[in-house]
């Protein structure tokens, strides 16, 4: 089904920075995040966590739009992003103090950051198409002090890595390898492209 007015993107996710990218671009949205457990099993590799999260994102929107056909919508999108240094999946900070000890062990460093994305028809049953999109970014090397007064603004306190990009966090970034947007929260040319592939979106702009 195309997506319209009418019909709009369903975007199984509570980010704003997912729910602003989208916007911008004009594509008709509605919100509908479902809570899923995210927690990190021992041993999983980054790869593997972000296909495994985004299934269950898209079990969960899947299931509940099934159960209710009378909710307007066309294609449904979930993802879910990462930050990864040496192969180890750092998560968001729990307090400001988390906040220091990440970016302590991130500034200096090049960093994975990776997002896990799948889009699938609203018609119960159908297949998905789903993409992992990796970009490297390199912090630049900051005092402690610095850091610590960046972690006290509480920016980065909801993303991974305990930083944002496209906030006050542009200071620490270096160096971006890939798609910006990415790094913010999903990688919005790889998306379109795969909308327009699916027949979701006729022609963009």
């Amino acid at each position: 089904m195309l997506i319209s007015e009418q019909h709009p993107l369903l975007l199984g996710s509570g980010s704003p920075r997912r729910r602003e990218l989208l916007t911008g671009l004009g594509i008709p949205l509605r919100v509908a995040p479902q809570e899923i457990d995210e927690s990190v099993r021992l041993g999983e590799a980054p790869e593997q966590y972000l296909e495994r999260i985004a299934d269950a994102k898209m079990g969960a929107v899947a299931a509940y739009f099934d159960a209710h056909p009378e909710e307007a919508g066309s294609v449904l999108l979930v993802a879910d992003t990462i930050v990864v240094l040496e192969n180890a999946i750092l998560g968001k900070p729990r307090d400001t103090a988390h906040a220091c000890r990440l970016l302590t062990q991130l500034a200096g460093k090049t960093h994975r950051v990776m997002t896990r994305y799948a889009l699938r028809d609203r018609a119960p049953s159908s297949a998905s198409r789903a993409n992992t999109v990796i970009t490297e970014v390199t912090l630049a090397k900051c005092s402690k002090e610095s850091l610590t007064r960046y972690a006290e603004t509480g920016e980065g306190l909801d993303k991974a890595g305990a930083y944002a990009a496209q906030g006050m966090g542009a200071f620490l970034v270096e160096h971006i390898s890939g798609s910006y947007t990415n790094v913010v929260g999903l990688p919005v040319s790889q998306v379109v492209a795969d909308l327009l592939v699916g027949g979701w979106l006729l022609q963009f702009p």
